[in-house]
């Protein structure tokens, strides 16, 4: 039995506006796609893995026949979300133009995985409470800051540091702006322990478990 999705119209913004409900049902788009739509959120600093794993799982969810996209955190601010920068309004106004994109992709049947740092639990609450109830999953990959500083794979850890040194914060997670850790995720991800393939293993599991993909029919 598919996994009914309730569509809850967004509040108007205008009076002169008009929701226009389609007559596509859930039911449809998820014998399309083989996934109960789900958004994975993906939380955790630079450096801690995010983007290596969410793209090793949309190809190993590809390959196994399920519709699933990225939206990643740097690829998002090369397009939507390129007038915005790194202040903590800018941070939430990010996170919240990505939700409503997330909620549009859960409401096409999709499997969506965010890979954004999202260092607010205020923002990654809003997010979860746009998606209609037991669609989101915040999944926190979780490596400690020397680790993460250590990996570096863009060397921004380095030009923060270099920054502050300077007297010159750049507002960079983890350094010189704060990251709020997840207290009930529903996946914990430690990669400084876990490989990325371990890592895809343990959310195929889950997605198995809650019945999120569905089996080809024969």
């Amino acid at each position: 039995m598919l996994l009914p999705c309730r569509w809850i119209p967004p509040v108007m913004a205008s009076p002169d506006t008009v929701w226009h409900s389609t007559e596509v049902t859930p039911a449809q788009r998820q014998a399309i796609t083989r996934v109960r739509p789900r958004l994975l959120w993906f939380t955790g600093l630079s450096g801690c893995g995010k983007s290596t794993i969410a793209m090793r799982l949309e190809h190993a969810l590809i390959a196994a026949g399920h519709l699933a996209y990225v939206l990643d955190g740097d690829n998002i601010r090369h397009g939507l979300n390129q007038d915005l920068r790194f202040s903590a309004a800018d941070r939430t106004e990010n996170i919240r133009r990505v939700g409503e994109v997330g909620k549009l992709f859960v409401d096409a049947g999709v499997l969506c995985i965010a890979s954004f740092i999202s260092p607010y639990r205020a923002d990654r609450e809003l997010v979860r409470h746009l998606l209609p109830h037991g669609s989101f999953s915040e999944v926190f990959v979780d490596a400690p800051l020397e680790i993460c500083e250590q990996r570096d794979p863009k060397g921004l850890y380095k030009k923060a540091r270099k920054a502050l040194a300077a007297g010159n914060g750049l507002s960079f997670t983890g350094i010189d702006a704060p990251y709020e850790p997840p207290t009930a995720p529903e996946l914990h991800l430690e990669t400084q322990r876990l490989p990325p393939e371990a890592c895809v293993e343990r959310i195929m599991a889950y997605l198995h478990e809650t019945k999120t993909l569905v089996a080809q029919e024969t």
